[in-house]
């Protein structure tokens, strides 16, 4: 059975998610959501709409989805087990490795593998089954093929609709190193929204050169459905309830087989005129270069008479309505609605508008009230029962509810169905639509007795109806526990193991398919392969077979456990695993370790065993791209190795290309990484040669909050 999963923010996106009718909605607690800055809710508040959800039989996904430090261990699990005895459906986790100690304290927890875990192919799904997981949110980039064959092995959950990261899942530190706000704590400042420009032709003039169109596939759910996945999810925790409730109907309208109000959903939140996303390859609209925030829906153009702006359009507006004013598809502008002329409507603004510029829509009044009007109900049949002599009796949906006290003969005016019906109509902000019968030999019950009973009857319901009959889970959980130690080695990551002199050297070559004995045969240390974060199903036997005259493998995803496994080779946990704490450090028991370059060395040292790395050095990788900057543009590619892009403050981040089967691309930090005195084995990465770039310490002394 499908799942329409609905963001909620706060309360009222909760509330207008559920009554457009979401099967499910998805929320973060007040610590370790991946959205911090929505309002969110606290233990009481997820109790209360819990209980409203459970009215209508719609789940509710509570998102744990940050890296947690070591100190912060405890609590997490506390909070975990608290969200789940609050009512929680399932909890969304990050970290694979304290999910999978949760999973072992308590079965009975139901654990959604988020998509921060990046599982993009049937390793990853291998693992997460393995490690107790009920479902994987699947990574955006993920393909249909290998979607398909997810599903096969682990329930699957999928992007429809709403913001695309530039980065792949889990992979980006570039507002953690670029403004020191980690993604990976809830964080992110978006940087990836900003204007860059690249050093290579057509591409030179500043432009939102990473920012993503938002995501909307429309009919091809269709194509998910076909391919297994059971639940739709809509992103969207930092947007407004109306937003929520229009992408939930035109999803349930499309998965009913009528049409979907692409108009209001247009209008509600638009970035980029959408992307089907690269499930389904990338589109010319993939990239919104041009236009970085909403956009809305197109109204008209502009016409300049006597001083005013006209825009000339056959639709209705009103007062309070927002525009946006686009010229060569490029925002110049913006207004609010003036007053209707004949063939428009004014727009009042403070900008400089010309005939011709285009106007769009991000604000409809009437619109957003009417999405926010409707109000989910649930119908119950109610039967009260007075009879003289015995206390009054209700029996609603076939749940029954006494009085407390024997009533008496009516000696006048006997109560009429009139009455009980009127009373119970009134349902005390319960979502109950009663139709009310009564059964009476005739007696008295004042009105102010009638309306208590009327209240206890709903509350006894309500209680009734949203009580889960759970088990309570205890928070006392037995830690797995790191051997304590020191390790001397030194690793390097570099495109030629020729001529470096670390202990382990990781060969990353810019073409998997070259002849990769030429760059590691001058090399007398242990030989590993460097494993890219994402592969597809279609990218994995290549993978297999090249490191073939590997010792080991280094992958910074969780997928490499499985792939070591099957290759029978040793693992290098890469820093994409984002290893924060000792409990998870211990879970992971690969050969060598790399724990998160956001930690400073004194969190590091905390961490300390014979088989731990830290990035130490080198280049910093701040983003893992799977897809073309350059807009697929492929007859027309320099298919340079390095590019740089360039942001407004002057900063230059460097762009490397490598192949697989296709064209990937990394994004590196504006300076490279110099430490002292690390306290575990160090890690170098020497992707990019070029030594002229500054110099910052990271993370090392300051770390992330």
């Amino acid at each position: 059975m499908s799942e329409i999963l609905a963001p909620a923010g706060d309360k009222n996106s909760a509330i207008a998610s559920i009554n457009a009718g979401a099967d499910a909605i998805y929320l973060g607690l007040a610590s370790f959501s991946a959205r911090s800055s929505a309002e969110n809710f606290d233990i009481g508040s997820l109790k209360e709409i819990c209980k409203y959800a459970r009215t209508f039989g719609v789940k509710v996904y509570v998102a744990l989805n940050t890296v947690v430090k070591d100190k912060e261990v405890k609590t997490f699990l506390d909070t975990a087990v608290e969200a789940w005895n609050s009512g929680a459906s399932a909890l969304i986790l990050q970290d694979i490795f304290l999910g999978a100690i949760i999973k072992e304290h308590a079965p009975e927890i139901v654990l959604h593998l988020s998509t921060q875990a990046g599982t993009c192919n049937v390793y990853g799904a291998e693992l997460a089954k393995k490690f107790g997981f009920d479902r994987v949110i699947l990574a955006r980039e993920t393909s249909l093929n290998d979607i398909a064959r997810i599903s096969e092995i682990i329930e699957t959950e999928a992007f429809v609709q709403g913001a695309l990261c530039t980065c792949f899942s889990g992979q980006c530190y570039m507002s953690s190193f670029a403004g020191g706000n980690s993604g990976n704590r809830g964080k992110c400042k978006q940087p990836c929204r900003k204007k860059y420009t690249v050093d290579r032709e057509g591409f030179t003039e500043k432009a939102y050169r990473l920012s993503l169109s938002d995501l909307c596939v429309g009919e091809d759910i269709k194509a998910y459905l076909d391919a297994g996945v059971t639940s739709f999810k809509i992103e969207g925790r930092m947007r407004r309830p109306e937003y929520a409730s229009a992408s939930v109907q035109y999803y349930k309208n499309i998965l009913k087989g009528t049409e979907g109000d692409l108009s209001a959903l247009k209008r509600t939140f638009n970035r980029g005129n959408y992307t089907k996303g690269l499930a389904f390859g990338q589109d010319k609209s993939f990239i919104s270069s041009a236009v970085q925030g909403h956009i809305g829906e197109f109204a008209g153009v502009i016409k300049v008479e006597n001083s005013k702006y006209v825009c000339l359009s056959n639709k209705k507006f009103s007062a309070g309505d927002g525009f946006k004013v686009l010229r060569n598809g490029k925002e110049v502008g913006g207004g609010a609605y003036g007053s209707a002329v004949k063939g428009g409507f004014t727009v009042i603004t403070r900008d400089r508008l010309k005939n011709g510029d285009k106007v769009f829509v991000t604000t409809d009044t009437a619109l957003n009230a009417s999405l926010l009007s409707g109000r989910r109900t649930l119908p119950v049949s109610v039967t009260v029962k007075l009879f003289a002599g015995r206390p009054a009796e209700a029996e609603i949906n076939g749940f029954c509810v006494t009085g407390d006290a024997p009533l008496e003969s009516a000696q006048t005016r006997p109560l009429s169905r009139e009455d009980v019906s009127k009373c119970f109509y009134k349902v005390d902000g319960y979502p109950f639509a009663p139709e009310c019968d009564l059964l009476t030999d005739g007696v008295f019950m004042a009105q102010s007795a009638l309306n208590a009973f009327r209240r206890q009857v709903y509350c006894a319901y309500f209680e009734h109806l949203t009580f889960d009959g759970r088990r309570k889970v205890s928070a006392e959980f037995a830690l797995p526990e790191i051997f304590k130690g020191r390790n001397t080695l030194t690793a390097e990551i570099a495109p030629s193991l020729n001529g470096i002199k670390a202990d382990i050297g990781i060969l990353k070559p810019d073409d998997y398919s070259e002849d990769l004995t030429l760059l590691t045969d001058k090399f007398a240390g242990k030989k590993f392969l460097f494993v890219p974060p994402y592969l597809s199903g279609e990218e994995l036997p290549m993978i297999e077979k090249v490191s073939a005259c590997f010792d080991g493998i280094y992958c910074d995803s969780y997928f490499g456990i499985i792939l070591a496994e099957k290759l029978g080779k040793p693992l290098f946990a890469g820093c994409g695993f984002n290893i924060t704490n000792s409990a998870s450090l211990a879970k992971c028991r690969a050969e060598y370790v790399c724990v998160s370059k956001e930690l400073t060395f004194g969190e590091v040292s905390a961490l300390s065993a014979e088989n731990v790395f830290c990035l130490a050095g080198g280049n910093i990788k701040v983003m893992d791209l799977i897809y073309c900057p350059f807009e697929k543009k492929c007859k027309t590619c320099d298919m340079r190795r390095d590019y740089i892009f360039t942001d407004e403050a002057g900063r230059k981040f460097p762009l490397h290309r490598y192949k697989t089967l296709n064209c990937r691309f990394e994004v590196f930090n504006c300076a490279d990484l110099i430490s002292d005195k690390c306290p575990v084995g160090a890690l170098i990465d020497s992707t990019m040669s070029d030594k002229n770039r500054p110099f910052t310490r990271g993370h090392t002394a300051s770390g992330i909050l």
